[in-house]
C-alpha cells in the first residue's frame, strides 16, 4: 500500500519551530490539587460567568505581580543570564480554523494583572471569534512560518534571547488548556518559562492545577508556594471581582464565549 506526502503548512511549520526551541527547555512539572468552591459560587451567580480561561489569566497574573521569578526568563544573549520583565505578557493558545484546517495560534495580553475581568473576556472573545487575519499576532506568526527555515529560526531565537524583546512578541507565561473538551495535558511544551494549565472542574470545585517551569530560572519549591498563593487568589481576589460584577446596579455586559465553562 502506498500513502501519500502532505506538504507542511504555515500553521505546522510554525509549531514545529516553537516546539524546536521548546525541547531544549529542562522543564518539570508541579501540581496542586485545589479546591476552588469560593470560586466556583462565585461564578455561578447571575450575570457572572466569565470563562474559567478568563478566571485562572487574571488570577495568575496577580500571581506573576507579587513573585518576580514568573517573570523571569533565561535569555543566552549576549550571556546566559536571567532577564526579570517589569509587568506579565500573557500568550493564550487558541484552535482556530484556517486554510481548511484546525491550527493552533498564540494571542497575547499585555499587563492582564491590570485588566478587569471584563476587558480580559472582550479580548479573548475577539481572539476567538475575528478572521484569523484580522488578529495582529495571528498575522505576524503565519507570514514568518512562510520564511526559509534558517530566516525563521534565526528570528525566533532573537526574540527568544533579547530580553526586551521576549516578553513582547512570545509572552512571560502560557496558558494552555483543553479542559472544556473533558481532557488535559500532563507534558505540554513552550520555550517560555512557565506554561499554566488545569484540568476538568469538578461539581464542588476540585480541579488539578499545574506549572510547567524552566528548572533555569527557579525551583520546584518556590512553585510549590506559588501554587498555594494562586489558589488564594483565585478564591479570593479574582472571586471577590466576580461577585462585584454580579452585584453592580449595572452589571458589565459579558460575550456569549465568555459564560462557556
Amino acid at each position: 500500500m502506498r500513502g501519500r506526502t502532505i506538504k507542511l503548512s504555515a500553521s505546522r511549520r510554525l509549531v514545529a519551530d516553537l516546539m524546536r526551541f521548546s525541547i531544549g527547555v529542562p522543564r518539570v512539572t508541579v501540581q496542586r490539587q485545589m479546591n476552588l468552591r469560593p470560586l466556583l459560587d462565585a461564578r455561578c451567580l447571575p450575570d457572572a460567568r466569565p470563562s474559567w480561561t478568563v478566571l485562572f489569566l487574571k488570577g495568575y497574573a496577580l500571581l506573576s505581580q507579587e513573585i518576580p521569578d514568573l517573570r523571569r526568563a533565561y535569555i543566552k544573549f549576549p550571556r546566559p543570564q536571567l532577564y526579570e520583565h517589569p509587568a506579565s505578557v500573557a500568550s493564550i493558545a487558541h484552535e482556530r480554523e484556517h486554510d481548511g484546517e484546525r491550527v493552533v495560534l498564540l494571542s497575547t495580553i499585555n499587563e492582564p494583572e491590570q485588566r478587569s475581568i471584563p476587558q480580559l473576556v472582550t479580548l479573548i472573545h475577539a481572539a476567538r471569534s475575528l478572521p484569523v487575519l484580522e488578529i495582529k499576532e495571528f498575522r505576524r506568526s503565519l507570514e514568518l512560518a512562510r520564511a526559509p527555515a534558517p530566516v525563521r529560526w534565526l528570528i525566533m531565537w532573537l526574540g527568544l534571547n533579547l530580553g526586551r524583546k521576549r516578553a513582547r512578541y512570545f509572552g512571560t507565561f502560557q496558558l494552555s488548556v483543553y479542559s472544556g473538551l473533558g481532557a488535559e495535558s500532563l507534558n505540554p511544551l513552550t520555550p517560555l518559562t512557565t506554561l499554566l494549565n488545569y484540568g476538568p472542574i469538578g461539581k464542588d470545585g476540585s480541579v488539578a492545577v499545574r506549572i510547567h517551569y524552566d528548572h533555569r530560572v527557579m525551583d520546584g519549591a518556590n512553585v510549590a508556594r506559588a501554587l498555594e498563593r494562586f489558589e488564594r487568589i483565585l478564591n479570593g481576589e479574582v472571586a471577590g471581582e466576580v461577585k462585584s460584577l454580579a452585584q453592580s446596579e449595572t452589571p458589565a455586559s459579558l460575550p456569549a464565549v465568555g459564560r462557556s465553562k
